[in-house]
């Protein structure tokens, strides 16, 4: 191996180790990067030009080794670790994996140019929220790539009705009705940013048509307190990082009703130990609250600050319990997994948000005023509190009066 190879395996060896990788995995990492470079040079392959393809063809090449080598075939999912190798050695020989997909040919161009523009205008013009942005990027992506694959660039142009309709009936199957509504909101904006900027001739946005909802038809899922507290006492019994991490995400869940974003976003210096108060930055509006730091949660909280979290520079207080240590991007599957400790087997989602359902359940019970409801659940307005309304339904039905003549018909 030549020593610039040489240094790049070394190199590769403090990147991996500073991020905390376990020697077994640094070793395993490097030993994959090696033979990969090797392939590379036997091939003249130069590694500053490489393509996932490339890779994809040098891992089954090696799986084709292990057979040779160990007379037998090795486990379906034996490539995952010379893959995440691999990928390590070309981040840090290239500064990016996977590479940005070339643009080629017009089609792409004026995909690119478009989706470009709108994301710009979306953040600065409309200054959407970042959850907000991504949806209506994947919206658009998904319709310009439909659009242009059907009719190529000239057709956006001449862009007409027949075509919105065509898409939204491609668009339908196997999803549900609250489904297509969104993708019917985010196609209209993306139409109407379009014809705004010329690159569509007709503005086609009120012909956009979405399913009809009613207001409130659909009850989710919530969690009762005896529930909530099954899955909080199974949880605390896992005194591993895991479930160290876990339970101090489910009492900010279960006590605040804080949406997941909140929870994943939550970072070291938003905690005020003296002052025993927590800001909660609200994912959908941006806006900023401060909350009681109440005695349950502060204590799970450091209980996994000190013997749970890793070691790590990164500032958010949740992070993954194996390197390399980056925030949670999603932890439903995480409180699915201990909604089934415990036993507990929501009728509909069983997501974080069940949780958040379950507070505002809670406080309109206890007769908090609709308001402060809001505030404590991050609304920016009250109509946004009204939909939880319809989750005490119990409580409406103990108020509910008799409807005239319906002894008779009983």
């Amino acid at each position: 191996m030549s020593n610039t190879k040489r240094d790049l395996i070394a190199e590769l060896t403090d990147v991996l180790s500073a991020q905390s990788y376990s020697p077994v995995v640094v070793r395993n990492y490097c030993a994959y990067a090696r033979d990969f470079l090797a392939y590379l040079a036997q091939h003249a392959m130069p590694i500053a030009t490489v393509t996932p393809a490339q890779v994809a063809q040098y891992l089954r090449h090696a799986r084709v080794e292990f057979r040779k080598r160990r007379g037998r075939q090795p486990a379906l999912d034996w490539h995952s670790i010379p893959r995440s190798g691999i990928h390590a050695l070309l981040r840090l020989a290239r500064g990016q994996w996977p590479p940005e997909p070339d643009i080629v040919g017009p089609e792409a161009t004026l995909r690119h140019e478009i989706c470009l523009k709108y994301e710009t205008w979306l953040r600065d013009e409309r200054g959407l929220a970042s959850a907000s942005i991504v949806a209506l990027m994947a919206e658009a992506r998904h319709f310009l790539v439909w659009q242009l694959e059907r009719g190529g660039a000239q057709s956006l142009k001449g862009l007409s009705v027949q075509d919105i309709d065509l898409y939204m009936d491609a668009r339908a199957p196997g999803q549900r009705r609250v489904s297509l509504k969104d993708y019917a909101e985010r196609l209209r904006s993306l139409v109407r940013y379009m014809h705004r900027t010329q690159y569509v001739a007709s503005d086609l946005a009120a012909h956009v048509v979405s399913p009809m909802l009613y207001a409130y038809e659909g009850v989710p899922s919530i969690l009762e307190p005896d529930q909530i507290a099954a899955v909080l006492e199974t949880t605390k019994r896992d005194t591993s990082p895991m479930g160290l991490r876990d339970y101090a995400m489910l009492q900010l869940l279960a006590t605040y009703g804080l949406r997941s974003g909140e929870v994943r976003n939550l970072t070291i210096e938003d905690i005020d130990w003296r002052a025993e108060s927590l800001r909660v930055r609200h994912s959908k509006t941006g806006a900023c609250s401060f909350l009681p730091l109440l005695p349950q949660v502060g204590e799970a909280m450091l209980n996994y600050l000190r013997h749970g979290r890793p070691r790590t520079d990164r500032r958010e207080v949740f992070l993954r319990s194996r390197a390399p240590y980056r925030p949670l991007r999603n932890f439903s599957s995480e409180v699915q997994r201990r909604l089934s400790a415990a036993g507990v087997k929501p009728p509909g989602k069983s997501g974080p948000h069940i949780f958040r359902h379950a507070r505002a359940v809670e406080m309109l019970r206890a007769s908090v005023p609709q308001k402060l409801i809001g505030d404590v659940l991050g609304h920016r307005s009250t109509e946004a509190t009204i939909p939880y309304l319809k989750l005490a339904t119990e409580d409406l039905r103990s108020i509910a009066l008799d409807v005239p003549g319906s002894e008779a018909l009983a």
